[in-house]
C-alpha cells in the first residue's frame, strides 16, 4: 500500500484537490463520493486528517470505514 505523509493527506481536504481523504488507524480512505463528506466536512469533522481520536465522539463504530476504499497508509 502506498504511503502518504500527513501533509499529503492534508491536501485532500475537499478544498485543495478533488480527492477527499480521511485516515483512521493510519489507513487512508477515499470518501470523495460520499454525500456525507461534501466539501470535506462531515458534521464537525474535517477531511484531510487522521480521525482516529475523534471516533469516540461519533455515533457509529469503526465498521463505517469498510464502506470506503483504502487508498494508502499514513507514514509515521
Amino acid at each position: 500500500m502506498k504511503e502518504y505523509t500527513r501533509n499529503q493527506l492534508a491536501l485532500r481536504n475537499g478544498q485543495d484537490k478533488e480527492e477527499i481523504w480521511i485516515a483512521y488507524q493510519s489507513i487512508i480512505y477515499d470518501v470523495t463520493h460520499s454525500r456525507l463528506w461534501r466539501n470535506g466536512k462531515h458534521y464537525e469533522h474535517w477531511a484531510g486528517q487522521d480521525l482516529t481520536d475523534e471516533l469516540k465522539d461519533a455515533p457509529h463504530a469503526e465498521g463505517v470505514f469498510q464502506r470506503f476504499k483504502a487508498v494508502g497508509k499514513l507514514s509515521e
